[in-house]
């Protein structure tokens, strides 16, 4: 029984050592793709951890009109930025009235929003609504507005956190003539920063991976995302790699030099490198807000 005893912990560390394998191992080869040759992708070699042929060609073609993929990651980092902020802190605000028991109309105002999380209006009526009566179309507040309520569900995972604190909280605080907005901003945001790094992360790689706004509203290219972006160079790079072979390579332009494969897997790195670079400092509260709910005290 001790053997059995001693012995699962080590087959649950090997799991889980496969399990992070999986996952990692992917991303790697994706990077290391990035900087492999076009000739050796092409070739049908397959991919591989290390590169082989080790060229920056792909990140040169990216980047040779780089002021358009600086202006996507400007508009993505403050749309992205601007966007989770507003919607953590209308989110935040509006669960927190709702987890009030003296809030006469919380349970009315719940069933509405969680009845929305059921029901759509769907992509026509949404179009009609934010382009036509809201004049959103081509307006950077497209990516602000609709989204900066937080969303249904984020609601509720606030609602349910705060529910959860003690009640002498709020009764000592409206004894000391603490108003509702002091009690919010200096008691329940410093203790709820699991939840707000946990829902905040989440909208963050939400609205960074986010292209179907762009493709939708947006026609002024100094206003697209990164993703979006990312997705038409594509179009441009395979458009331009038709064409020389259509035209049986007699144009000048390096069309079919370009690599395309190559290309492909710099641009996941591009469109993912600053998440992998910020999460790390989000894993803590992560993690913990992950259990929210699960464990009552």
């Amino acid at each position: 029984m001790q053997k059995k005893t001693k012995l699962f912990p080590v087959f649950l560390h090997l799991f889980f050592i496969l399990l992070s394998a999986c996952f990692v191992i992917p991303l790697v080869v994706v990077i290391s793709a990035s900087f492999t040759s076009e000739e050796w992708l092409t070739a049908g070699n397959g991919l591989s951890i290390l590169p082989h042929g080790f060229t920056t060609a792909a990140y040169a073609s990216a980047f040779r009109n780089g002021a358009r993929l600086i202006r996507a990651y400007a508009v993505t980092i403050i749309q992205s930025g601007l966007g989770t902020l507003l919607s953590c802190i209308v989110a935040g605000m509006a669960a927190y009235a709702l987890s009030r028991r003296q809030f006469r109309f919380r349970m009315p105002i719940t069933v509405i929003i969680f009845f929305t999380m059921l029901f759509s209006a769907g992509m026509i009526p949404t179009y009609i609504i934010y382009a036509k009566y809201y004049g959103l179309s081509d307006n950077f507040l497209i990516y602000i507005l609709p989204g900066m309520t937080g969303g249904a569900y984020y609601t509720m995972v606030f609602r349910t956190f705060f529910k959860s604190l003690p009640e002498s909280l709020f009764e000592s605080a409206h004894l000391d003539g603490a108003s509702e907005l002091r009690i919010f901003a200096r008691i329940i945001v410093p203790l709820s920063k699991p939840v707000f790094a946990s829902v905040g992360f989440m909208t963050l790689v939400a609205k960074w991976n986010d292209y179907t706004t762009s493709m939708i509203y947006i026609r002024d290219e100094n206003l697209y995302t990164l993703q979006y972006l990312l997705q038409r160079m594509m179009e441009e790079v395979e458009f331009l790699k038709n064409l020389s072979r259509g035209m049986m390579g007699s144009i000048t332009m390096s069309a079919a030099d370009i690599p395309s494969e190559t290309l492909r897997y710099a641009m996941c790195v591009i469109a993912a490198g600053p998440m992998l670079l910020i999460f790390p400092f989000f894993q803590k509260y992560f993690s913990t807000g992950l259990t929210i709910g699960a464990v009552k005290e």
